[in-house]
């Protein structure tokens, strides 16, 4: 008979206030075209299958099967699948945290492969479905493997964790930021906005300009902007469709718009940007 003992040491770990946010699962539909954005929190990004691109402003990562990649705060991102091979991923929200590497303290982003550890991806997995079942201590579960997750990742990437508040932005303004990504299709005005903060509108306006260097419509015409670029450029829709999915009321009042934006029409920026 053999007898190993092990006894449990305290680790020197610091506290770190982390909660999770957010965690979805994605499939990426072949009439969807994702476009730049950014978000006020830590996120997790986790391939489960496919291929593909994630797009940064100035850099292109390809993308597979057990990629993992933490995108800071306020980093623009986008992905892109394959031409016949969907990405399908979670992406969870985290709050509290941000991670630099050890090696390169300078670098804003994490890119690891967990496709030898497939535990990485089981534990994910399982605080979607405790999400999502919303059953009894869900909310302690979710946190305990939350943080086992974090910890197995600063250890194999050799990360130190950095306590981080999202209020570096305040909430009312990332709530507005939020809002208009998402909502840039729709008509909105400072009264929409005033009514989602309950702030005064003058005083709404200045600190949103304040925390990004632009007005709330400033800033909503600049994301319907970039989003009637990305689709000019990656899908066929036509210049009406476009219009009206970005929140313009007419094909005539987006093309002035664009103009002017751009010094050109959305029909010569689509064509300067055709493949050869």
């Amino acid at each position: 008979m053999s007898h190993r003992h092990y006894s449990i040491q305290d680790s020197p770990i610091p506290q770190i206030d982390i909660r999770l946010l957010s965690i979805s699962l994605c499939i990426d539909d072949k009439d969807w075209s994702s476009v730049f954005h950014t978000h006020h929190f830590t996120e997790l990004f986790y391939v489960l299958e496919g291929a593909g691109k994630f797009l940064l402003r100035d850099e292109t990562l390809k993308i597979k099967a057990g990629d993992l990649l933490v995108i800071p705060p306020y980093l623009e991102h986008t992905e892109r699948s394959g031409p016949n091979t969907p990405l399908k991923y979670y992406a969870l929200g985290l709050d509290g945290i941000a991670f630099q590497s050890m090696d390169d303290p300078g670098s804003v982003k994490v890119f690891s492969n967990f496709d030898c550890q497939p535990s990485v991806g089981d534990l994910i997995g399982q605080i979607y479905r405790e999400v999502k079942t919303e059953s009894y201590g869900s909310d302690m579960v979710c946190q305990n493997l939350l943080e086992i997750l974090v910890v197995m990742l600063i250890r194999s990437q050799q990360l130190i964790p950095i306590p981080i508040s999202s209020a570096r932005m305040s909430k009312e303004c990332a709530v507005i930021k939020e809002y208009l990504d998402a909502n840039y299709a729709e008509h909105i005005t400072l009264d929409t906005l005033t009514r989602l903060t309950h702030m005064n509108k003058y005083y709404m306006a200045h600190s949103f300009a304040k925390f990004t260097g632009l007005s709330p419509i400033q800033y909503l015409n600049q994301r319907r902007m970039e989003t009637a670029c990305q689709l000019l450029k990656d899908t066929d829709f036509s210049i009406s469709d476009i219009a009206s999915s970005t929140g313009f009321s007419s094909q005539s009042y987006f093309s002035q718009t664009f103009r002017k934006y751009y010094g050109i029409t959305p029909i010569k920026y689509r064509q300067s940007h055709a493949e050869d």
